[in-house]
């Protein structure tokens, strides 16, 4: 890039230079090179700086190489040096750019490794910079997670019912940053919270509900299905009869709590913040202690594994059909954002965050409260075209097939009503049909998926245009991989038929701790290429043995992540382990495997993969021994002794 071109980029308007050819000379500036050794306090070597700009309390430094060095940082460091000595209490960013290309190098206050801004890839607005120090908006996942348990205590003692919360703080929180946004966008500190008080004391409980209403109304301007989502978020949550019966004290109190204590620790225009603000709006499903156990709400971290699989970008239109509240889709924008930022500008990044939110996101859910939850989720990371349909995916294939999925990221429920599902699909189920609970373990999902795309793709040969491939990754219990009755044998050997099995990854005990105890696996295909060649060959289907995921059972907060003596994630660690086996397709004892499978085979690595003898212990020994006793025992093949 010239250095006309970072001129206009970073804006013309705060450039400062003081000498000849629009450099800037802090020998100059200090009047002597004797008075600027005297201000840093050591000989200073380079004091010409190629670029200087300034606004207000920001300045930005900018030295140009052709191909800058890491020698160079030496020289953009005493730059700073000076900087600091004659321009005290100014916020720095320093940056090395090279004129025969656009790479840049930015540092944050410091020019120390530590402080390097890896994101910042390409030279943007004096604007961008600015906000970058913004200190009233820092992530920090762990007052988010504590300060979350305490709202929800809080909750508890104003008797919000536990299936409630996170739609009501969802709500809430909506309500929030729209004020925020009124207000400018200040720091959030004691002036800022006198401000709001001051008005909400100003108002009745009743002009509060009135008001969060307003910002939904807004906010859904020209969403689908506008009225629909209106009319379910006001019953299910501004009309229910304990929110009513909040007092104007409950109210302040509560929003000062979101406020202070969660949304001042979270950098939603950051992915990590967005990740945080997910976490904090389930959150709240794990703390519904009475609930129906058989609900499954997939951990953040695990749709993220789940992103990464299908190698999610700013590129791809991603489908869940049985969305629930919403986190395989905010999980795939987050990822998606992520990569409209990647070498873009923040106004090009904007553009393309647009057409992310406007045309990759898609989701359908048949459940009313967790349909709202799924709108209220979008709505809070910013997506307020929410194309999330109201209905059951069977009766969605046209909707299916107008978005033209790349991806299909989902978690059916493994015990749907047969009631639900299409004759077609339980022609061959015989009296299960009119049973209490899908016999397939969620299996006829996924066949009704690959139908609608086998039909898309027949249309495609049709007309001549070429048959398109779709990435599925699902996450089922692991019986649907075992085939435990006919149903799901024939389910299986179905969807080979049409589709190829990629992976299998048999996933953590009590995943979804404290909602479903099911152990789950996750599967991943690709719909529209048939498991078997052409000439009869069979791809080897990869299989990840990956139970243990770094997380922990904490009363009261479900599964925590847990972090090592350096305090780095455990899980970041696996995570990585276990996309680096399966891209690879690497087999390691005790972790994973490969093999041929057809419909018969058991679909899990355990039934494959060779044991890691080295890290066995006695412990290990005598806990098979007493699991198998107690497997013996419940089989009636042996009594206990009396």
């Amino acid at each position: 890039m010239t250095r006309y071109d970072m001129i206009e980029r970073i804006g013309k308007a705060y450039l400062t230079s003081n000498i000849e050819g629009g450099e800037y000379s802090y020998v100059q500036e200090a009047g002597s090179k004797a008075a600027l050794e005297k201000a840093v306090g050591r000989p200073v070597s380079h004091f010409k700086l190629d670029i200087r700009f300034e606004k207000k309390d920001v300045v930005i430094l900018v030295e140009t190489k052709q191909v800058f060095q890491p020698e160079d940082e030496a020289q953009l460091a005493e730059y700073l040096a000076a900087e600091r000595a004659l321009h005290k209490g100014k916020k720095v960013i320093c940056i090395l750019a090279n004129t025969n290309n656009d790479k840049i190098k930015v540092w944050k206050s410091f020019v120390e490794e530590k402080f390097v801004l890896r994101d910042e890839t390409v030279l943007d607005s004096m604007e961008h910079y600015e906000k970058l120090f913004d200190m009233s908006k820092q992530n920090d996942r762990e007052k988010v997670l504590k300060n979350t348990y305490d709202l929800n205590e809080l909750l508890h003692k104003m008797d919000i019912k536990e299936d409630l919360r996170s739609q009501f703080v969802g709500t809430t929180l909506l309500y929030i940053k729209d004020m925020l946004k009124r207000c400018g966008m200040p720091t959030i500190d004691d002036a800022l919270i006198k401000r709001l008080n001051a008005v909400w004391c100003m108002m009745s409980a009743d002009e509060i509900r009135a008001a969060i209403k307003k910002t939904l109304d807004d906010l859904l301007e020209g969403s689908d299905n506008k009225a629909k989502k209106i009319e379910l978020l006001q019953k299910n949550v501004l009309d229910d009869q304990k929110v009513k019966n909040l007092t104007l004290a409950h109210w302040m109190q509560i929003l000062d709590t979101i406020i202070i204590d969660i949304y001042r620790y979270i950098d939603a225009d950051s992915s990590e913040g967005q990740d945080i603000l997910n976490l904090f709006f389930i959150a709240f499903n794990k703390y519904t202690g009475k609930a129906d156990k058989n609900q499954a709400f997939t951990p953040d971290h695990i749709t993220e594994f789940m992103c990464r699989l299908t190698e999610i970008d700013r590129h791809t239109v991603v489908l869940d059909p049985t969305c629930g509240s919403g986190s395989f889709l905010v999980q795939a924008m987050v990822k998606e954002f992520a990569d409209c930022r990647r070498g873009k500008t923040a106004a090009e990044a904007h553009a393309l965050m647009q057409t992310v939110k406007e045309r990759h996101i898609y989701g359908i859910e048949n459940e009313e409260k967790a349909y709202g939850l799924a709108i209220t989720n979008m709505l809070i990371h910013g997506n307020g075209s929410s194309n999330i349909k109201f209905d059951s995916c069977f009766n969605c294939k046209h909707f299916i097939q107008s978005i033209d999925p790349d991806v299909i990221l989902m978690n059916p429920p493994y015990n749907a009503k047969p009631i639900g599902i299409p004759e077609f699909y339980k022609k061959d189920w015989g009296n299960a049909r009119d049973g209490k609970e899908d016999s397939t373990k969620g299996l006829v999902f996924i066949h009704f998926l690959s139908d609608v795309i086998k039909e898309m793709n027949d249309e495609r040969e049709r007309s001549g245009a070429q048959r398109k491939t779709v990435k599925l990754a699902v996450l089922l219990p692991v019986s649907a991989a075992i085939g435990a009755n006919s149903l799901i044998q024939n389910e299986k050997f179905s969807m080979l038929e049409d589709n190829t099995l990629e992976a299998v990854f048999t996933l953590p005990n009590e995943m979804f701790y404290p909602g479903a105890s099911v152990t789950a696996c996750c599967m991943v295909f690709t719909l529209g290429k048939p498991h078997k060649k052409p000439d009869g060959t069979v791809n080897e289907t990869f299989f990840g043995y990956y139970k243990d995921d770094g997380f922990k059972k904490k009363k009261n907060l479900g599964r925590v992540e847990q972090f090592d003596a350096n305090g780095e994630s455990r899980w970041r660690v696996m995570e990585e382990q276990w996309l680096s086996l399966f891209r690879n397709r690497k087999v390691v004892d005790g972790l994973s495997a490969t093999a041929v499978v057809d419909g018969n085979a058991e679909w899990l690595c355990e039934a494959y993969m060779k044991t890691d003898y080295s890290k066995l212990t006695e412990a290990d020994f005598r806990q098979t021994v007493n699991d198998y006793l107690a497997y013996l025992v419940k089989s009636g093949e042996v009594y206990e002794a009396q």
